[in-house]
């Protein structure tokens, strides 16, 4: 059984969800971030960046215990163990991969960032909450442009939407409708249909 360190936040969700969508069985142990928990020294021998998630799987490739913190990396590692939401089509998984390194690298952080200062920084700085509000809006416009010509970022459902998918699910904290962005929507009411995401989205209870 897999070990699953995780708190109710967008990267969190991403793990919990693709757990839930390909079946493993899984331990939750919630890590309180709001109380510092992350910084725990038992915490931080897993996870190295006291970041969550983080997952502990006693039967790695080798059949050794491997340790993983990153979702990108975590969920590129259950992709690979399960055969599910990636490809074997070298093509396929490229675009897979960019648009997952898209989540990572511009969704993540942007919306992170206007999270934090369109709702919980002490006090207003108006070039911050610009700034960030205006990139964020760029990205679900890329999003958007992609989602126009395929279902889902990689055509097919897979872990790039999972990535992106929990992220949009906070659109009302960087202030964004998504009915500016109707291929979004579409896309992001797609994927809260499924059962298995609806599972993932409330881990930890």
């Amino acid at each position: 059984m897999i070990d699953l360190y995780t708190w109710s936040t967008p990267n969190g969700r991403k793990v919990s969800i693709m757990l839930e969508e390909v079946g493993l069985p899984y331990r939750v142990h919630a890590v309180d971030i709001t109380k510092g928990e992350q910084h725990k020294p038992e915490f931080v021998a897993i996870s190295p960046n006291a970041k969550i998630p983080a997952i502990v799987d006693p039967d790695g490739p080798d059949g050794q215990p491997i340790i993983l913190f990153e979702s990108g990396a975590i969920l590129i590692y259950l992709a690979e163990k399960t055969g599910r939401f990636y490809s074997s089509d070298p093509r396929t998984r490229y675009v897979i991969l960019q648009w997952l390194m898209f989540q990572m690298g511009g969704v993540g952080p942007m919306f992170g960032q206007a999270h934090h200062f369109m709702k919980f920084a002490p006090e207003p700085v108006p070039y911050a909450i610009e700034r960030y509000g205006k990139e964020t809006r760029r990205l679900y416009g890329v999003l958007d442009a992609r989602l126009k010509e395929v279902p889902y970022l990689a055509g097919d459902y897979s872990i790039a939407d999972i990535a992106t998918y929990p992220w949009a699910a906070r659109c009302e904290w960087h202030c964004v409708e998504l009915a500016d962005f109707p291929h979004v929507k579409a896309w992001f009411e797609r994927i809260s249909a499924r059962p298995a995401v609806q599972k993932g989205m409330v881990v930890p209870g």
